[in-house]
């Protein structure tokens, strides 16, 4: 082995880490975050809430929590992604990634295309262009790296251009499928807000996916999640092709684990304050496609602590 493959086992090794340090961060913020809104979060607000000095402590992490949580989760989906396809790709991925997702959001926040009229809240941390939160396309970037990563544990390793958009149109799916309980949770929370008007004026069709339907979300929403998602994710697939997604990510278990992460804070909300269909829903939509992911395992369990080794990662790898 020579010194050039020592050194790039030793830079792997180390971006596994970090993926794997940054995953049980990300774990702990949004499992910490999960039981303060389904406890003592939940209004009314217990007495020893109300002094002064808690006031301030709650105000911090109203402030900073949310970023922290979301940018641990990026941290550990970028580190993951150049641990298993090389820092060009990985980091390439997620500047298109993100670029394109806040021009969606942006749009959306100002042309009320493609999710609707909605607005976000002071809630989720600095805006850009006094628009969109930075950590809102950062989460679009490592949830769909999550989700690529399910599809390619049932979907066929083609890279023609018809598998590409089959694959990113399922990556989409997978992807709205957050949103279910998300979108109901973070409005509940002031986290954004709808602001749908009067659609009398509207046609048969427009009023009925401009309605709020879903605990105050219409359907726009979730077409606007899915054509997002297909795009960002059809970018993504001309950078990272199927079989990459097969060979290279799918067979670890931590982008899965990072897809069900996020699942916890905004189903706890909607369990707890009084949204409890949105949470089964959401619990169901998160649940069908991580099942469909561990169903067609083809890695051996990994330690998220600790980097497989070299033969681990052979095996892993040529399991497809």
């Amino acid at each position: 082995m020579t010194p050039y493959t020592d050194l790039q086992d030793t830079s792997k090794s180390t971006l596994f880490r970090i993926a794997t340090l940054t995953l049980l961060g990300h774990l702990a913020f949004s499992a910490f975050s999960a039981f303060a809104f389904a406890t003592f979060l939940l209004p009314p607000y217990p007495d020893w809430l109300q002094t002064a000095q808690n006031q301030k402590v709650m105000a911090v992490g109203y402030a900073y929590g949310g970023a922290t949580t979301v940018t641990l989760g990026a941290i550990s989906g970028l580190a993951f992604l150049a641990y298993a396809v090389g820092v060009r790709k990985a980091l390439i991925t997620f500047g298109v990634a993100f670029l394109l997702a806040f021009t969606s959001e942006y749009l959306g926040t100002v042309t009320d295309y493609p999710f609707g009229a909605y607005e976000y809240t002071s809630q989720l941390g600095y805006k850009l262009f006094d628009r969109v939160p930075f950590n809102i396309p950062t989460s679009w970037f490592y949830m769909l790296v999550a989700s690529l990563a399910i599809c390619g544990r049932f979907l066929p390793a083609k890279n023609d251009n018809v598998s590409k958009w089959w694959w990113a149109f399922v990556g989409g799916v997978v992807l709205t499928l957050w949103d279910v309980s998300m979108d109901p949770a973070m409005v509940k929370t002031n986290h954004w807000f709808w602001q749908m008007g009067d659609l009398a004026d509207r046609s048969a069709f427009e009023q009925l996916i401009g309605k709020p339907i879903f605990f105050g979300m219409p359907i726009t929403n979730w077409l606007g999640w899915l054509l997002t998602g297909i795009l960002v994710a059809r970018v993504m697939l001309m950078i990272i092709p199927p079989s990459e997604w097969v060979g290279k990510v799918a067979p670890h278990r931590l982008p899965i684990a990072l897809y069900a992460i996020n699942g916890l804070l905004p189903i706890a909300i909607c369990l707890r304050w009084d949204m409890v269909p949105a949470g089964i829903l959401g619990t169901i939509a998160m649940v069908v496609p991580l099942w469909a992911a561990l169903r067609n395992d083809p890695a051996p369990l990994t330690s998220l602590g600790t980097s497989p080794s070299a033969g681990a990662r052979d095996g892993a790898l040529s399991a497809r």
